[in-house]
């Protein structure tokens, strides 16, 4: 009896093992199906530009940089644009000259590096935009400053050009170029603080740059670091990102690359998004959090103070991150961080199941914060439809304070959005208003309406907010920061 059992169990666990592991071939089966049934890879998707910046290359300066740039440019032209005629002419597509979403029918190339130069700037600021970005992301900050500092933003390898860009980057290469700029930019100060500004993935590179210099024992580059929706952590999604590329490559399935295969539309944006992007920042992220983890109390000391501007509804970036793997480890140094709550109106909560700023308040709950922490909120005002907003700032153990800001939560907006914090309102892109005196896309005016799945690009993305509302605030902020550090703006 007992013999017959044993034989029955173990058929039993083979017969579960064999179901399981069928149930998980037929469940592969239809994802890889269902990745390799979207719309076909164009040109931009599979060429890949050979003058790309690559760390290999050890350059020797940054003007061999922008030559290599040039020569990039050019290749684009000849590999690209050449061949977007006939079937690939589209009113809507960045790579066919002429069209609306022409990069060219605006003043500036946003997606080179420029540097706008002045001779007695009495300090610095490099920008660097985030992954799949170029440096049109803060151009609104450059022409801020534009007048005052020396600028520079940088165009990151693999971006501006096309979308194949980010298949076979690594961090490494970006992070290379962030030091070629940023020896540039020492150079040219000759000791005047040179201050960064970096979004998304351009705050994680500015933060590597420093780590890397303070793991060597090295002085800092930066007199202050100013982050916006910087990638401090990602969703826990991301680590597995590679593998889906690696199926691809393994089954010879080009679109298993690709997060997204999208229409081209923004100029100055990838909207196919390749998987190794995501990958590349997420490695980054953990490089960053590896280097903190073997820090010393004194030597975190001596980064460089640290503003940052976070949404707390962010889905590209985790917030909770930027507190708890960035802030809550820093020491006191001046450093500030500055939350975006959502708008809370009553018809708007009543549509959120979960209120984001529940776990915020769980993670500082009872800390000795060593930092300013303020956060952009809703002022406690029976009447909603004013949706007046104020700054709560949280200093050490003193009690909070409130500012009124004069700008106000737009009556259909909910909440900021990753991409939407370096944009003011009148951006002619991604602002709502748009410009009428050039015949171009724009972005943020979109609000087109009909049936679902007729489109090439989803509601979540048409829906996405893209522009800031707080951006004048955003800005003083800045400036405040600036004026702390000793540099008047």
């Amino acid at each position: 009896m007992r013999t017959i059992v044993i034989g029955s169990t173990k058929h039993l666990i083979l017969a579960l093992i064999y179901a399981s592991l069928g149930i998980a071939i037929a469940l592969l089966t239809v994802g890889v199906w269902l990745l390799n049934s979207r719309p076909d890879l164009d040109i931009w998707h599979t060429t890949q530009l050979t003058s790309e910046y690559d760390r290999r290359l050890e350059l020797t300066g940054f003007t061999e940089y922008q030559e290599l740039e040039k020569r990039l440019f050019e290749e684009l032209e000849t590999e690209i644009y050449s061949h977007t005629t006939g079937p690939h002419s589209s009113i809507l597509n960045r790579y066919v000259h002429g069209s609306l979403a022409d990069p060219k029918k605006w003043r500036n190339d946003w997606n080179r590096t420029y540097e706008w130069p002045l001779p007695d700037a009495r300090f610095g600021v490099l920008l660097l935009h985030g992954m799949s970005d170029s440096p049109y992301a803060l151009s609104h900050v450059a022409k801020h400053f534009k007048g005052e500092a020396h600028l520079l933003g940088l165009r990151l390898p693999g971006h501006g050009t096309i979308p194949s860009g980010l298949v076979a980057l690594e961090w490494q290469d970006m992070a290379s170029a962030v030091s070629l700029a940023t020896r540039h930019m020492r150079e040219v100060l000759k000791g005047r603080p040179l201050y960064v500004v970096g979004f998304s993935t351009g705050a994680a590179l500015a933060l590597n740059h420093e780590l890397e210099r303070l793991s060597k024992n090295q002085e800092m580059d930066y007199a202050g670091m100013i982050f916006i929706s910087p990638a401090i952590g990602l969703p826990p999604v991301a680590a597995g990102a590679k593998w889906q590329a690696r199926l691809g490559q393994m089954l010879g399935l080009e679109k298993l690359s690709w997060n997204s295969i999208q229409t081209e539309y923004d100029p100055f944006k990838y909207n196919s998004f390749a998987v190794n992007a995501g990958d590349v920042v997420y490695q980054l992220a953990e490089r960053n959090q590896a280097i903190m983890d073997k820090l010393s109390a004194e030597q975190l000391l001596t980064i460089p103070p640290i503003l940052s501007f976070q949404s707390i509804t962010d889905a590209t970036v985790s917030s909770l991150s930027v507190i708890s793997d960035l802030y809550l480890r820093l020491p006191d140094n001046g450093h500030q961080l500055v939350m975006f709550d959502i708008n809370r109106t009553q018809v708007n909560m009543s549509l959120i199941p979960y209120d984001p700023l529940s776990a915020l308040n769980e993670l500082i709950r009872g800390q000795n914060l060593q930092f300013e922490y303020t956060l952009i909120e809703n002022l406690n005002d029976s009447d909603e439809s004013l949706s007046r907003v104020q700054a709560t700032s949280h200093v050490f153990d003193r009690l909070p304070t409130s500012t009124l800001l004069t700008q106000r939560w737009p009556r259909n907006v909910y909440s900021l959005s990753h991409v939407a914090l370096p944009y003011p309102m009148e951006d002619s892109l991604y602002g709502p208003e748009g410009v009428h005196f050039v015949e171009r896309v724009q972005i943020g005016a979109a609000s087109s309406r009909g049936e679902r799945g007729v489109l090439n690009v989803s509601a979540d993305e048409i829906l996405r907010q893209k522009w800031n509302p707080f951006f004048p605030y955003t800005i003083q902020k800045i400036d405040d920061f600036l004026l702390s550090l000793d540099i008047e703006p």
